[in-house]
């Protein structure tokens, strides 16, 4: 038998019931309905209670308790050797613990160097009935990520994403934060650029991707000669890539990107052991303005990479992993902002800057 439908009647679409129901069943805002049915601590008792009952009411999944439970932070070899050297990763952790108490989660660090850790992580984790889901910290690696993307329990990307969008994530706006730098130095007049990286991972390509952004947006040539490698983040080789370049072609260039603060610090000390000032002949811009930036001679003019938050947000979105409230994949990335301080200048236009190197000596003679 066929059953018609009734003229001028449509069937009611199922919606599915979401936290804002929940709040405004309550009458409180979506952040207590978030904290009370996540067990976070600051909630009356009475609170939550309410809470709990208006999610059963609307027959809302209610997230497992996070109180208690352990969040493995699974750190890849970069990620360690950044704590040891430039503190990045030092401040990421920060904001998770800060987070991870507000929580009442006990956050578990691990070193990841291979697939076979990874294989080790992921059995412990999946035969522990305590662990609440996985952190990995500054991993690109293609062959562990796809190990994660079918773990029943949330694995969430810090500082990294996932190519494919198969597993959440949470970085800086590495792209614009780039952007933004170079936007600074072409306003004070300055067109030929250095872009002083180390290649490797896709967070840093996003960086270069950025610098040649502002580059276009401005009309200026993009040029491979104006991207300068390093080997690793060292300020030493910095200040030897940047002097070399300074010896056998001169000053070419009147500003420097660079993708990290320790990499600026070296092309400040470059420039200035060629006989140039600091930011009357070349601006230097760093990135990621950790705390020893403002000590640098002069202090260093850099973007501000929301390291603290991206520990925070990572845990939230663990959390919302475990609730069902995220899906598909989502990849988050935090707003940079530039740090002004007194390494850029105006670029002096008109005039070519001679430096100490063999260069300005055979001009010399």
């Amino acid at each position: 038998m066929t059953i018609k439908p009734i003229p001028g009647k449509r069937a009611k679409k199922s919606r599915r019931t979401t936290l804002e129901d929940v709040a405004e069943r309550c009458g409180v805002s979506l952040s207590t309905a978030s904290r009370a049915l996540a067990g976070e601590k600051g909630v009356r008792p009475e609170l939550r209670e309410r809470v709990l009952a208006a999610a059963k009411q609307v027959n809302y999944a209610v997230p497992a308790a996070l109180a208690g439970r352990k969040v493995i932070l699974a750190a890849s070899s970069a990620a360690m050797i950044d704590y040891v050297r430039n503190q990045f990763t030092l401040y990421v952790l920060e904001g998770l613990n800060e987070r991870a108490a507000a929580l009442g989660l006990q956050i578990v660090t691990r070193a990841v160097a291979d697939r076979e850790d990874e294989t080790q992580l992921l059995m412990e984790a999946r035969q522990d009935p305590e662990t609440a889901g996985l952190l990995f910290l500054t991993v690109d690696d293609e062959s562990m990520l796809a190990a994660t993307r079918d773990f029943e329990k949330p694995v969430i990307l810090l500082n990294g994403h996932d190519p494919l969008m198969r597993l959440s994530s949470v970085t800086p706006c590495n792209r614009s934060a780039a952007r933004l730098a170079t936007d600074h130095l072409i306003r004070l007049g300055h067109r030929d650029i250095l872009f002083l990286m180390r290649p490797g991972r896709r967070t840093i390509e996003h960086r270069r991707e950025g610098f040649h952004d502002a580059l276009r947006a401005a009309g200026l040539p993009v040029r491979d000669d104006m991207i300068v490698s390093v080997d690793d983040w060292l300020p030493e080789l910095a200040t030897q890539a940047v002097s070399a370049r300074l010896s056998t072609r001169g000053c070419d260039f009147t500003a420097v990107v660079t993708a990290g603060d320790s990499l600026a610090v070296g092309a400040i000390m470059a420039v200035q052991k060629a006989g140039l000032s600091v930011p009357s002949d070349v601006s230097v811009v760093g990135m990621d303005d950790l705390p020893q930036a403002a000590f640098v001679n002069p202090p260093l003019t850099t973007m501000h990479l929301p390291m603290r938050e991206m520990g925070a947000a990572a845990l939230d979105l663990l959390s919302d992993s475990m609730a069902g409230r995220v899906n598909p994949a989502r990849r988050i990335e935090l707003a940079c902002h530039l740090v002004e301080r007194s390494s850029t200048g105006p670029a002096k236009v008109g005039r070519a800057i001679e430096t100490q190197g063999p260069r300005a000596a055979s001009a010399a003679e």
